[in-house]
């Protein structure tokens, strides 16, 4: 297991192209962080879904209501006047900006209009959001998720280390789902090894097994020894953080 606080992408084994984030427990949150490191340094960055999400704070794009500005920013450039972002503040290199299609009644943006792949030829680098969780930290998968963009060059599947040890019913997102593929209960605990079991289960029907798996949120584990327990159930390594966001 390789713990992290920085250099994300390089644990991650980021390349340029397409990413896909998918999985629960801090999805979002890798997103920007990821966004944000890779154009400080020096890449062109978009950062947008397949799903649903909701608008990367401190990240520039044109507030319409329609299709978002998929232009690049520019540092130097304050995309609003007086703004204090972290990109504003002139503490990055490169471009960042973010593209989809703005749903003013629930605030989310969808799917860029333009096809991924096409704007994967003017960036660097495409961090796409690839499914929902209901900001549950973790989660099964239904049959049309995820949404995986054709291309995608890096697929990164986070798991929330928050939900372990507690009941299923409270942790996870489609419960019955992920009882059905462990077979557990709903008031079970989802064990380190109940987890590892699901996602290996889903790595097989989805055909995902090129996935790079990230527990995020280890500081929340009252035993530290589960993440080593759930690397060892997966059988694969996994990289540890604690993003906040």
């Amino acid at each position: 297991m390789e713990t992290v606080s920085g250099n994300l992408a390089s644990a991650l084994r980021i390349e340029p192209g397409i990413t896909a984030i998918i999985g629960s427990g801090g999805k979002s949150t890798l997103l920007k962080a990821l966004g944000l490191e890779l154009m400080r340094a020096g890449g062109r960055v978009l950062l947008c879904t397949t799903t649903h999400m909701f608008p990367v704070a401190g990240v520039p794009w044109d507030g319409s209501s329609r299709r978002l500005d998929a232009a690049p920013w520019k540092p130097g450039a304050p995309h609003a006047l007086g703004c204090t972002c972290e990109a504003c503040a002139g503490l990055v290199r490169g471009s960042i900006c973010q593209a989809g299609v703005l749903n003013p009644e629930t605030g989310k943006l969808s799917s860029p209009a333009e096809p991924l792949d096409e704007l994967a030829q003017r960036f660097d680098y495409v961090l796409a959001e690839a499914d929902g969780s209901k900001r549950l930290p973790l989660k099964a998968h239904a049959t049309w998720e995820p949404v995986v963009p054709a291309g995608t060059a890096n697929l990164i599947w986070v798991v929330g280390a928050s939900g372990l040890g507690k009941p299923i019913n409270e942790a996870v997102h489609r419960p019955e789902l992920f009882c059905e593929r462990c077979g557990c209960e709903l008031t079970d605990i989802a064990t380190p090894e109940r987890v590892a079991q699901v996602l290996n289960a889903e790595l097989r029907m989805l055909n995902l097994n090129n996935a790079r798996i990230m527990l995020n949120q280890a500081d929340t584990l009252n035993d530290p020894t589960m993440a080593d327990r759930f690397e060892a159930a997966l059988g694969r390594l996994i990289v540890a953080t604690s993003l906040q966001g």
